[in-house]
């Protein structure tokens, strides 16, 4: 592990790129396989991902959880904007397939439950740093500088902060929200001239979807 990271080390860009470049392979993966497999794939990325935050986090300095008012209330208003722009915009591509583990495993059942859990675990505490860190530190900086690491991280210009809410967005099947939300996200960012805020409001937010996701059945959302 210490020589990995030491490898890490010499390319700052990497421990922000690669770390999420497999995520990103892996959820690629998740429904290319057997019937269901895209809720063990997505079991197998969560442990990965948290493997790899624990691997590269004493390399990223801005990859550290803030807690502040504006990261919650941002975090809500993303949720709600999430949810309630839904129905008003087409969406571009279409979704690979329903995420239902209680339809796979049954109404109920403990499976079932370990499925929603680790879904509910990885999105809230897995994916925020992973995508923070790549979409909001390295992409925006990498825009506004040669040398991403030299550009304080609050600071602001059009195109990056644009470009990234676009490519954050069109990654994602709900774009529209998504390119909002990129934004909202940036907005933290710069305001707080820290990164930590991002992912606090990332996990409000995908804490907050899960829960309407399991206790309304809208399990397109997933």
């Amino acid at each position: 592990m210490n020589s990995l990271r030491q490898k890490f080390a010499a390319f700052p860009a990497l421990t922000r790129i690669v770390p999420f470049g497999i995520f990103l392979v892996l959820t690629a993966c998740q429904w290319k396989f057997f019937s269901g497999s895209e809720y063990w794939i997505y079991l197998a990325k969560t442990l990965v991902g948290a493997g790899l935050i624990w691997a590269v986090r004493p390399l990223v300095a801005e990859m550290r959880w803030a807690f502040s008012w504006e990261a919650v209330a941002v975090g809500v208003a993303v949720f709600a904007l999430w949810v309630g722009l839904d129905a008003h915009y087409p969406k571009l591509v279409k979704a690979q397939g329903a995420w239902n583990p209680p339809a796979a495993f049954g109404q109920g059942s403990a499976l079932a439950w370990l499925i929603i859990s680790v879904r509910l675990i990885g999105s809230t505490l897995v994916v925020p740093p992973l995508e923070e860190v790549f979409y909001r530190s390295f992409v925006y900086r990498s825009l506004a500088g040669p040398k991403f690491e030299s550009v304080p991280l609050n600071y602001f210009s059009w195109l990056p902060f644009l470009v990234t809410a676009a490519v954050f967005g069109f990654s994602h099947v709900e774009w529209l929200a998504a390119i909002l939300c990129g934004m909202a996200y940036q907005f933290l960012v710069l305001r707080k001239n820290r990164l930590g805020d991002a992912m606090t409001a990332h996990a409000v937010t995908n804490f907050l979807l899960g829960v309407w996701v399991v206790a309304r059945g809208d399990w397109h959302f997933w």
